[in-house]
Order: C-alpha cells, then sequence, then structure tokens
C-alpha cells in the first residue's frame, strides 16, 4: 500500500528521519532512563526514542458575493463581508493554539492560509505538510477537490454553532462526498474526516494520524528474524511489511552470540551495566527473588540490545525464540531488558510475532505510553486474565509501577519482571487477526494482579462492552494493551490502511 506521506515516512525517506527526528513526546518517559541506568562520562551517546512531528496546514475557504436585484445572489453561510472573514481568521487562530497546546504528541499547525478559488487551492495544496484543515466557509467544490486531490490525509471542519455557519456544514456531504448522486466519489476523504464545531473531535483525529505516521515505514530489529504466532501467524512478516510498510532488519543469533562475548570482554559495559542494575534494584517497589547473577547478565543484555538499536538507527526491536535460543547465549531472559527499555520509551516486544507488533507500535505511537505485549485467556464473567513476562512498569509513561523479580515461568531461569499493575487504571486492549483484515478492540479496568502459575506479569481486566461478541469474534492470537482509552484513534488510523475495527466497548 501507498504510503500518502511518502515525502516524511519513516523507511521511505532516512533524511526526512533526521530533520524531524524528537525525543518521544512524553519527556518524562525519555528522561526516565536516567533513573534506571548510572549515566556518566563514559557512556555512549545513545540512540534517542523516535517521534515524527505531524504538520498541519489549516485553510479558510471562502467566497464573497454581491447582491443582485431580483435573483437569489447568495449561498448560505455567515462569511458576507471582508470583516466577517476577518473575525473569522482570528477565531480560527485561537482555536488552533488552543488545541496545539492541549496536544501531548508533536504538532506543528502551520499559519492558516485563505482560498477563494480553485486555483489557490491547488497551490496550497502542494505545499510540504501532512494533513489539511478545510475550514470550508464556503467557496467553489473545485477548491475543496484541489486540497483533497493529494495522497494525504484530510481533515474538513465546518461550523454550526461555534461562530458563523459554513456553507459546506449544508452540503459537504451530498455534494461534496458523493457528488451529488447516492454513491461515495470523494478519493481520500469520508465521512469520518468531517467535523462540525468541535476541535477536540479534531485533535483526537490528528493524534490518530500522528500515530499512523510514525508507524508507517517504522524500522524494527528482530533478532533470530521475524516471525508470527500460529498457522495463521505464517505470512505475518511479509503482511507487516505491504499494509503497514514495516523495515523488518534481521540479526542472526550467531551474530548477537558475538556481540555478547565481545560485551562481557568490555570492562568498562560490564560497570556501567553492572552499577545500572544495581540501581534498578535499589528502586524503591522493587523485590528481587531470583538469582543476582540473572539480573546482572540482564543489563548487560540491554547494553547489547542498545547496541543493536544504535547501529540501525531506530528506537524498536523484537526477539525470536525468547523461550529457549536466546537463554544459554546470554545466560539470562529478555524479559527483564524488554521491560527496561520499554519503560525508556523504546519499543521491545517478545516473541517476534508480527501479528501482534504493529498495533504496539501503533498503540505506542496513539498513546505515547509503553504497550503490553500479552497473552489473553478465556474471557468470562466480564473479566478477562491477561498475562507475558516483558510488562513496563511505567504503564502510564510516567510512575513506576511496584515489580518482583522472579524467573521466567516456563524455563524457570532468568529474570522476568512481575508488575503490579494499578487497580482501577483504564486499559485499552488491541486484538488483531492474523490475516490483517479485521482488529477488535475493548476498553478495560484492572481489577488485580494474581500470581498463578503462568507469565509473571499477569492482570485481570474487567470487559467495558459486550462479552459474547469479544468471544464469538476474537481473532489472531497475543493481544496489545496500553493504559489510557484510545479505541476511536485506533479505529480511525485502521480505516486508513483499509482494515476494519470493531470496537467491542462501543
Amino acid at each position: 500500500m501507498h504510503c500518502p506521506i511518502a515525502s516524511s515516512c519513516q523507511g521511505c525517506a532516512a533524511a526526512s528521519r533526521r530533520q524531524f527526528l524528537t525525543t518521544f513526546a512524553g519527556a518524562p518517559l525519555a528522561a526516565s532512563a536516567a533513573s534506571v541506568r548510572n549515566l556518566t562520562a563514559a557512556e555512549p551517546v545513545r540512540q534517542a526514542p523516535i517521534r515524527l512531528g505531524l504538520t498541519v496546514q489549516p485553510v479558510l475557504i471562502y467566497s464573497l458575493s454581491k447582491r443582485r436585484e431580483a435573483t437569489s445572489w447568495r449561498p448560505w453561510g455567515g462569511l458576507l463581508s471582508e470583516q466577517d472573514v476577518a473575525q473569522e481568521k482570528e477565531r480560527i487562530g485561537g482555536e488552533l493554539s488552543q488545541m496545539a497546546r492541549q496536544a501531548e504528541f508533536p504538532l506543528q499547525v502551520l499559519p492558516l492560509a485563505t482560498a477563494t478559488s480553485t486555483e489557490q487551492a491547488a497551490a496550497i495544496a502542494k505545499g510540504g505538510y501532512d494533513v489539511p484543515i478545510m475550514y470550508a466557509a464556503g467557496g467553489p467544490l473545485g477548491a475543496l477537490e484541489a486540497l483533497a486531490a493529494q495522497r494525504r490525509w484530510n481533515l474538513m471542519f465546518v461550523r454550526h454553532r461555534s461562530g458563523p455557519v459554513y456553507l459546506w456544514y449544508e452540503i459537504a456531504h451530498p455534494r461534496f462526498l458523493r457528488k451529488t448522486v447516492d454513491e461515495y466519489g470523494q478519493a481520500n476523504m469520508d465521512v469520518h474526516d468531517v467535523v462540525v464545531d468541535n476541535h477536540a473531535e479534531l485533535l483526537w483525529r490528528l493524534r490518530a494520524l500522528s500515530g499512523l505516521k510514525n508507524t508507517l515505514g517504522k524500522r524494527i530489529v528482530a533478532v533470530g528474524g521475524p516471525s508470527g504466532w500460529g498457522a495463521g501467524g505464517k505470512l505475518a512478516p511479509d503482511r507487516s511489511r505491504q499494509v503497514f510498510q514495516l523495515d523488518i532488519q534481521t540479526v542472526s543469533y550467531p551474530d548477537l552470540g558475538e556481540r555478547i562475548k565481545r560485551a562481557r570482554a568490555d570492562q568498562a559495559l560490564i560497570k556501567r551495566a553492572h552499577g545500572a542494575a544495581e540501581q534498578y534494584l535499589g528502586q524503591r517497589g522493587v523485590r528481587l527473588e531470583t538469582d543476582k547473577q540473572f539480573v546482572l547478565n540482564a543489563f548487560v543484555l540491554t547494553e547489547v540490545f542498545r547496541d543493536l538499536l544504535d547501529e540501525a538507527r531506530t528506537d524498536a526491536i523484537t526477539i525470536n525464540h525468547c523461550m529457549g535460543t536466546i537463554m544459554p547465549i546470554s545466560e539470562t531472559t529478555a524479559c527483564l531488558p524488554l521491560s527496561i527499555l520499554n519503560d525508556e520509551g523504546y519499543m521491545a516486544f517478545c516473541e517476534s510475532d508480527f501479528v501482534v507488533i504493529p498495533s504496539g507500535i501503533l498503540l505506542h505511537y496513539i498513546s505515547g505510553k509503553p504497550v503490553f505485549l500479552n497473552d489473553p485467556t478465556w474471557p468470562h464473567d466480564g473479566v478477562v486474565t491477561i498475562a507475558h513476562c516483558t510488562a513496563p512498569r511505567k504503564m502510564d509513561g510516567r510512575t513506576a509501577e511496584p515489580v518482583r523479580i522472579l524467573t521466567h515461568f516456563e524455563s524457570d531461569y532468568g529474570a522476568a519482571p512481575k508488575v503490579e499493575m494499578r487497580k482501577g487504571a483504564a486499559v485499552t486492549n488491541l486484538i488483531p487477526d492474523f490475516n490483517f483484515r479485521h482488529w477488535l478492540g475493548f476498553e478495560g479496568q484492572v481489577v488485580d494482579n494474581p500470581f498463578l502459575h503462568i507469565c509473571r506479569s499477569q492482570v485481570d481486566v474487567s470487559v467495558k462492552g459486550d462479552l459474547d461478541k469479544l468471544v464469538s469474534q476474537m481473532r489472531g492470537f497475543h493481544w496489545m494493551t496500553s493504559y489510557g482509552s484510545y479505541l476511536k484513534e485506533t479505529g480511525y488510523a485502521l480505516r486508513k490502511l483499509g482494515v476494519e475495527f470493531t470496537n467491542v466497548s462501543a
């Protein structure tokens, strides 16, 4: 699938990534590395978490009519004079400034442009921005079509009561989207792209598009190569490349083994890693219940993973065969390193399951928070248990939850975090399908942190919505979870890729 913002998409243009590179939105996440690692002058400069900014071009489209006797001379709409236009420009500017201040993701709003003709709109459409917001007060149909003609994501804003009523509040549906027939005929836009009066409705759509921009073309390191869970997941790496344009970079296990050997011979690295381990174990809320050497080895492995991210110039990594192959090589498990990296604002996934990894990247960028790849169980009595051994502690992006460092359950080996997630926390749960055609999602709430004989980080989550629909329509296997409520944004982003989405909580 063609990227609608190819000029700025990750993986489409490396130079563009460097131009837009920012630290991960939600500075406490990026800064949190200092709370785990003992930063010194000897420590190498590391690849920071990446988040590309979204650039928006607002455009006021209008026309002023002259009186003519004994005939209809003006269309609907409240912009009747140059003074009205000047006041509307000021109104739009104030609303956009307030919206930009509320955005918790990198958002650049360009100065308001105006168009009274198709030609003026076509010239604006040539600009280097990601999303136009068409303030469709009036003006010719051709002006709207010219702005929407580019292969971008497009938004339209119309007024009912928030200011002077807009012409296209009346006719955006029948004339612009449907071209005066029953069938939709406008490329690059649909009914979900039109907003009436409410800039908060614009903001969540922009949050979704920001997440999508950062997901498309994302580069991710796959130690042991990419994979997909079960028979249904065999084509997942290829489908991830096709639908989400993921740039999957394979690192072999022999290569990883050599890197670990070199790391163990690097006394400066060992000192740095062991110091970080001691600092981690000394944090309030951390309980060590496994052999400390597993934790020391885990922090050495974390440094090796950081080297891989540095070399690939990315902030995303996944580990294949993490249930066995990596253990004798690293003399620990990958569980704790992946948890640490997630807390620092990176994306670090176990199992290399590319059925679910795209959902993790998308939800990470939409939410601005770490995400939890997990195994689901059978939803029942309004509750479902989700579990895995790589949960982040900073699920809200800032506050470290209490954690017990145990062995990895299936192997009874290594170091794996049992994160005690905050009871009462609202969570978003995404359920991707094997075929990349239809995802499910539901909102829930953390109700308990049991200690069953299953993966260490285990959470009972209440299900908000239709439990029967959830059970009957579940697809794929692994789920992805974050704190917060982001189902609207997820569904909106997926529609841009042609992937259906069912919100079980709607």
